[in-house]
C-alpha cells in the first residue's frame, strides 16, 4: 500500500469506521473500500463525493489521500509528457481542434480490404477445422469466440460499414457450421457465437440508421440466445433494442426495454449494469428526475467494484469509464449542476488514456455532453468550442440527433455561435449522407 493510501485508511479509522461500516454508509461492497485503500482502483467522481461526505473532509484533502498527481480531477488542463495524444486534445479551451476523422468510408478499397481480411480469417479457421476433424471441434469454437471478441473490441475504431461486412462474412461461416456434426455443448457454443455476431451486426445497422435490418438482426440474436440458454446474450439483445429506441426518440419504450433487460440479465453482469445505465438515460429524457436519480445511484454502486478491464473498448463489456460517461449523459439531460464536472472528468480520462484510439467516438459523445452541460451553465463560448471539436472527430449517423441538440441549445442563447456551430454540423453531415 502506498503512503497516501495508508493515510486514507488512517483517516477512516480516525473517523471510527471499519471498512465494512464505511462501505455501508456509501453504498458499496467492503471489498471496494479495500481496493481503494490498497491503491488497486480509484473511486469514481460519485464515490469521491460520498467518501468526502462520510469522512467529513474536503475534496482537496481527499485528493491528497488518494494520491492525485494531476490536481483537481475535474480539471481539463492538458497533461505533460509523451502520453498526451495529439489526435485528442485534453483541454476544450486551450488546445487546437482535432483534424476531421473519416466517420464513414464508402470507397471500394477499404470495403474490399475488410472482406478480404474476413475471408482470410474464415479460410484459416476452416483449414484448421478440416485438419483436426470433420466436426466442430474445440479449436474451431475457441477461434470463433476470439473473433467475436476481436470484432467487439474493434467496434469503436472500425468504420461501421467495413465492420458490418466483416461481421456478416463470419456469420455466413457460422451458419454453414450449423449443419456440421457437433455435440450438444459444441452446438450451444456455436449458437452463442452466432448470437453475438448477429447482435453486433444489428448494432452496426443502428449506427448506419438501417432500422429494418437492425431489428431483424437483434431478433435473430435473441432467438439464438434463447436456444442456447445464454441469459447475458438475451439481456444484451433487449438492452440494444432499448438503445435503438433511445436513438429514434421513443423514450418510454427505451425505459421499458431497459427494465426488461435488467430482469433477464445475470445479477452484476455487464449486461445488467449496461441496462441499468440505459434506463437512467431514458428516464432523464422523460424528465423523471426522481426515477433517473435513483437509477444513477444504482449504476454507480454496481460499477464501483469493477476492476479496470484489459480491453475497455470491448462493446459488450461494461467498465468504470463507461459508467462515468453514462452518468454524465444522464445528469446533462436532467440539467443537473453536477453534469459539467462529471463530463469534464470523462473527457479528461479519455483524453489522457493510453488506449485513446479505442475511445474516439466515446470521447466525441462525451464532448457533446460537456457542451450541452456548459450551455446550461451559461458558458456558451466554451460550449461551442467543445461541440465543434466533437463534430470534427468521430460521430456516426445514429449520433446526429445528439449533435443537433447541442447546436439548437447554443443557437437559442447565442445566435452567432449557433451559426458557426451549424456550419460545423453541416460539414459533419455531408460525408454521412
Amino acid at each position: 500500500m502506498s503512503r497516501r493510501r495508508a493515510d486514507l485508511a488512517r483517516v477512516r479509522r480516525t473517523a471510527g469506521l471499519t471498512q465494512e461500516e464505511l462501505a455501508g454508509r456509501i453504498g458499496v461492497d467492503r471489498s471496494t473500500v479495500g481496493r481503494w485503500e490498497a491503491g488497486s482502483v480509484d473511486p469514481t467522481l460519485w464515490a469521491r463525493g460520498e467518501l468526502a461526505r462520510v469522512l467529513r473532509i474536503s475534496a482537496e484533502v481527499l485528493g491528497e489521500l488518494l494520491g492525485d498527481t494531476a490536481g483537481d480531477p475535474t480539471s481539463t488542463a492538458p497533461p505533460t509528457g509523451p502520453s498526451t495524444s495529439a489526435a485528442a486534445p485534453t483541454s476544450s479551451t486551450t488546445t487546437p481542434l482535432t483534424r476531421p476523422l473519416p466517420a464513414l468510408q464508402l470507397d471500394a478499397v477499404p470495403l474490399r480490404s475488410a472482406l478480404e481480411d474476413a475471408d482470410d480469417e474464415v479460410e484459416a479457421i476452416e483449414l484448421a477445422r478440416r485438419v483436426a476433424a470433420s466436426d466442430v471441434g474445440e479449436e474451431t469454437l475457441t477461434r470463433l469466440e476470439r473473433i467475436v471478441d476481436d470484432l467487439a473490441q474493434a467496434y469503436l475504431t472500425d468504420p461501421p460499414l467495413q465492420a458490418l461486412m466483416r461481421t456478416r462474412r463470419h456469420l455466413q461461416y457460422v451458419t454453414g457450421l450449423l449443419d456440421v456434426r457437433a455435440t450438444f455443448a459444441q452446438r450451444r457454443r456455436l449458437l452463442a457465437v452466432g448470437g453475438w455476431l448477429s447482435l453486433l451486426a444489428g448494432t452496426l445497422h443502428i449506427d448506419l440508421e438501417q432500422q429494418g435490418p437492425a431489428v431483424a438482426r437483434i431478433r435473430t440474436a435473441r432467438i439464438l440466445a434463447d436456444e442456447c440458454g445464454h441469459d447475458e446474450l438475451a439481456a444484451c439483445t433487449v438492452e440494444t433494442e432499448a438503445w435503438r429506441s433511445l436513438t429514434i426518440g421513443d423514450f418510454p419504450e427505451a425505459a421499458r426495454l431497459a427494465q426488461l433487460a435488467q430482469e433477464i440479465a445475470p445479477a452484476g453482469s455487464s449486461a445488467h449494469i449496461q441496462a441499468t445505465a440505459q434506463e437512467a438515460r431514458a428516464q432523464a429524457r422523460l424528465h423523471d428526475v426522481r426515477a433517473a436519480a435513483a437509477v444513477v445511484g444504482r449504476v454507480t454502486r454496481l460499477a464501483e467494484p469493477l476492476a479496470d478491464p484489459d480491453h475497455p473498448e470491448h462493446h459488450f463489456r461494461y467498465d468504470r469509464v463507461k459508467a462515468t460517461s453514462y452518468t454524465a449523459t444522464t445528469l446533462t439531460w436532467l440539467g443537473d449542476p453536477a453534469a459539467v464536472e462529471h463530463a469534464r472528468e470523462v473527457v479528461r480520462a479519455m483524453s489522457t488514456d493510453g488506449t485513446i484510439a479505442g475511445r474516439v467516438r466515446r470521447l466525441a459523445l462525451s464532448r457533446l455532453d460537456l457542451a450541452l452541460a456548459l450551455v446550461g451553465r451559461g458558458e456558451v463560448a466554451e460550449a461551442a468550442q467543445v461541440a465543434t471539436s466533437a463534430m470534427r472527430s468521430r460521430l456516426l449517423r445514429s449520433d446526429l440527433w445528439r449533435a443537433r441538440e447541442v447546436v439548437q441549445a447554443v443557437a437559442a442563447v447565442d445566435r452567432r455561435s449557433g451559426e458557426e456551430l451549424r456550419e460545423a454540423y453541416r460539414q459533419l453531415v455531408l460525408p454521412l449522407r
